[in-house]
């Protein structure tokens, strides 16, 4: 119960990360004490916030019993979640016994689930320690060579050349520029670069006679 204005958890307001109000849970009748069931809540974070490890404070507002033990009262909390490097997503992150209190309950269980916000140039493999980046490329250059440049989640830009021919379904692996492992952040796991190739809309016959005369004649 806050007193005047003195409110302990104002200096967090303006950097509070998530707010949940608990609908649920609360007063039961008397009886035999049991526990809520646990109240589960998505914690959606960036890559870039995974690659890195945060930290992300959440507001709660949860009844709490006052002194009488009869009465209750609804209150602020927040709650520190500290994100290590390289968490996969479904991660799960209990606050035990954080949930509405009640005269003859054990407050319900917190779990946050950690989920990947979608990002404009990666997606995680089901694996969650290596990245998937797509690259559009031209047929020309899909037919002889090409040079990838893609900017990675710590700022840096990797120029990675491909001289294999690109078919459909082929990808490129660039080794130990994936997510850290959350067992071992000092290792990364892979970046797999698949391909969009870009057909031409139009050929004049010429150009179709060049690209005849190099593919079909030694194909033939």
């Amino acid at each position: 119960e806050f007193f005047g204005s003195d409110n302990p958890f104002q200096e967090y307001y303006d950097r509070v990360d998530g707010d949940m109000h608990m609908s649920f849970g609360g007063l039961h009748g008397r009886g035999q004490r049991k526990q809520d069931p646990p109240i589960e809540r998505d914690l959606t974070l960036t890559l870039e916030e995974l690659y890195y490890g945060c930290i992300k404070k959440m507001k709660i507002s949860r009844r709490v019993m006052n002194e009488d033990g009869h009465t209750s009262s609804i209150r602020d909390k927040i709650l520190s979640i500290t994100v290590k490097p390289g968490w996969k997503e479904n991660t799960k992150i209990t606050f035990q016994k954080e949930g509405d209190q009640g005269p003859n309950c054990t407050p319900a269980d917190i779990i946050f689930i950690v989920k990947d916000k979608e990002h404009p140039r990666f997606r995680r493999s089901k694996n969650g320690s290596d990245l998937i980046h797509e690259a559009p490329i031209p047929l020309g250059r899909a037919l002889t060579e090409h040079v990838v440049d893609i900017k990675t989640l710590d700022e840096r830009v990797l120029h990675i050349p491909v001289t294999d021919i690109v078919h459909p379904g082929y990808v490129k692996t660039v080794p130990g520029e994936g997510m850290p492992l959350p067992e071992n952040p000092e290792k990364r796991g892979d970046l797999h670069i698949y391909f969009d190739i870009i057909f031409p809309r139009k050929l004049s016959p010429h150009q179709k006679r060049l690209i005849e005369e190099a593919l079909c004649e030694e194909s033939s």
